[in-house]
C-alpha cells in the first residue's frame, strides 16, 4: 500500500465511462437556455454587483478544481474555460453543496498541509452565488492567464520518464501484485529527486503502485522467467534490503514513492530529496484488482530533479499494525505506533499518507511527545478509498528525541456500511487484497542527524 511523496495522475475513465458527446452538447444547451430567465432575474437587482466567471470564478476553478478537472486528467470533464463552467454549473453545484468537491479529506486543526484546495466559505459562495445569478461571463480580459502547464502530468513533463517495457493484463477475479523492472535511468552516481509522479496505465485495474530501487540485480533476475512481463510479488518487492542502514530498511517497506487513488502530485521542501542510488534499476510494484474486468495496463512514472542543492535525505516510515482482525458486526479502533522502543533520534515529518481499504471510515495520526504532549498530525473523519493523497505539511512538524507516532484506525465492519464488500458480514483483517484490510500512516521524514546518508549528489533542474 502507498508510501511515497509526489505521486500520479490517473488516467482518464475510458469513452464508455463518459457522458457521450451528444450528451456534453444537451447539458451545455441546458444550462444556456435556464441561464437566460436567470440573468434576466439578475439584471433586476439593480445596484448589485454580481459575480461573473471572469472577475470572480475562473480564479477559483483555476485553483481548486482545475488541478483534476483539466484535460487528460483523472476528472472525467473538464473546467477549462467559461463555456465548460456553464455546462457542468448544477452539477458543481451540487457536488459544492454535498461537499464532495473538491474532495479534500483532512479535517481542518489536524495538521496545517500546503496546497489545500478545499473551498473557503467565501469561495464556496461565490460559486453558488454567479450560477444562481445567471453565470454571467464579465469581461474575458479580466479572466486570469490560463495555466502553463499544458502537460498530463501535473508537475509539468518529467525530467526522465520511464515506461514499462510491454504492457500486461491480469487474469480476471483475483489480486495481483506484479513488478515490473523499468528501463535504465542512465544515472552512474546517486541523485536525489524533488518529485516522483506515476501515471496508472490503466485505472479500471490499478488498485495501487509502489517505486523501488534494486542495486542488487534481483528484480532483472526475475523478470519475465513465468514468461510473462514483470514477476509475482505479494508481499514486498523481492529485492534484498540492506540492514545496515535502520531507517533505509524501513524506508525500503513502502517504496521511494508510489500512487493510490485520488493522489496528487507534489515537489518536496526545498532541499529535501528522493535518492536514486547510481546504478540502481527502478522497479514498479503494481497491486491489481481485475474484478469485474481486466485489460492491458502499461503505467510509467515521472523523474524531477531537484529545484534546489540537497540538504537532507527523506526517508518513508510505515507506522503500520499487521496483526488485528475486525469481527463481523463490529465497529472497532485499531492503533499503530512507532517506533516500538523510544529512540534518541529527532526527525521532521514533511509529509503523511494515511491508507485503509474499504471497511475503514475514520483515520487519525498523533504525535506524542517522551512527556505525553500531542501533537494532531492528520485526521481524515469520512474515510474513502478512492480518493487517497500524501499531505505535506506546510511547515514540517518536529519530532523530538524519544517520541513515537500513533495512528487509529476506526473500521465498520457491519452491515450498516455501504462500502463493506462482504455479504455475509465476516471477519476482516490484515491482508494484501482489496477485501481484506489495513491500518498505516506512512511518514515522510528528514533526520535532523543522519548518520546514514552522505550528501553525494544534489543534481538540480537546469
Amino acid at each position: 500500500s502507498p508510501g511515497a511523496i509526489a505521486v500520479h495522475h490517473q488516467d482518464p475513465p475510458p469513452t464508455s465511462h463518459h457522458p457521450p458527446p451528444m450528451m456534453y452538447s444537451l447539458k451545455h444547451m441546458l444550462a444556456r437556455l435556464m441561464a437566460v430567465p436567470l440573468a434576466l432575474c439578475a439584471l433586476g437587482s439593480i445596484a448589485l454587483a454580481q459575480p461573473t466567471y471572469s472577475d470572480n470564478v475562473a480564479a477559483i476553478y483555476q485553483a481548486k478544481c482545475q488541478i483534476c478537472h483539466r484535460d487528460g486528467d483523472v476528472a472525467p470533464f473538464s473546467l477549462n474555460n467559461y463555456d465548460d463552467a456553464v455546462t457542468w454549473a448544477f452539477d458543481s453545484v451540487r457536488a459544492i453543496n454535498d461537499g464532495t468537491m473538491p474532495p479534500w479529506k483532512p479535517v481542518a486543526g489536524y495538521g496545517d498541509f500546503r496546497d489545500n484546495y478545499s473551498l473557503t466559505p467565501d469561495e464556496k459562495q461565490t460559486i453558488l452565488d454567479w450560477v444562481a445569478n445567471g453565470m454571467l461571463e464579465g469581461d474575458p480580459a479580466n479572466a486570469p492567464p490560463p495555466p502553463t502547464n499544458t502537460s498530463v502530468w501535473g508537475l509539468g513533463d518529467p525530467d526522465i520518464t520511464l515506461t514499462m517495457p510491454h504492457s500486461f493484463t491480469p487474469p480476471i477475479g483475483q489480486d495481483l501484485y506484479r513488478c515490473f523492472v523499468l528501463p535504465d535511468t542512465g544515472l552512474t552516481q546517486d541523485t536525489y529527486f524533488g518529485a516522483i509522479d506515476v501515471r496508472a496505465g490503466n485505472h479500471q485495474i490499478v488498485h495501487h503502485v509502489l517505486i523501488f530501487t534494486d542495486t542488487t540485480g534481483t528484480a532483472a533476475a526475475l523478470d519475465g522467467q513465468d514468461g510473462n512481463p514483470g514477476y509475482t510479488c505479494f508481499g514486498g518487492s523481492g529485492i534484498p534490503t540492506d540492514t545496515s542502514n535502520l531507517l533505509a530498511a524501513l524506508d525500503s517497506l513502502g517504496g521511494i514513492a508510489g500512487w493510490a487513488p485520488g493522489t496528487r502530485p507534489h515537489f518536496l521542501p526545498d532541499g529535501v530529496g528522493i535518492l536514486v542510488p547510481g546504478g540502481a534499476r527502478i522497479v514498479m510494484q503494481v497491486h491489481y484488482h481485475p474484478w469485474g474486468t481486466t485489460g492491458p495496463d502499461q503505467s510509467q512514472i515521472g523523474l524531477y530533479f531537484m529545484h534546489s542543492d540537497i540538504q537532507k535525505r527523506l526517508y518513508n516510515i510505515p507506522v503500520v499494525n499487521t496483526s488485528f482482525k475486525v469481527p463481523a458486526n463490529t465497529v472497532q479502533d485499531v492503533v499503530a505506533t512507532f517506533p516500538p522502543i523510544p529512540l534518541p533520534i529527532s526527525a521532521k515529518a514533511i509529509w503523511i499518507f494515511p491508507h485503509m481499504h474499504l471497511i475503514g471510515t475514520k483515520i487519525k495520526a498523533e504525535l506524542i511527545d517522551s512527556s505525553g504532549n500531542v501533537t494532531p498530525m492528520i485526521y481524515e473523519d469520512k474515510w474513502d478509498f478512492n480518493w487517497q493523497g500524501a499531505y505535506t505539511y506546510t511547515d514540517p512538524i518536529q519530532i523530538p528525541n524519544y517520541s513515537k507516532v500513533k495512528v487509529t484506525c476506526t473500521f465498520d465492519n457491519t452491515a450498516n456500511n455501504p462500502r463493506n464488500p462482504n455479504n455475509p458480514i465476516i471477519a476482516v483483517g490484515w491482508g494484501e487484497r482489496t477485501v481484506d484490510e489495513m491500518c498505516i500512516g506512512f511518514i515522510g521524514v528528514t533526520l535532523d542527524n543522519d548518520p546514514f546518508t552522505m550528501m553525494r549528489t544534489g543534481r538540480t533542474k537546469q
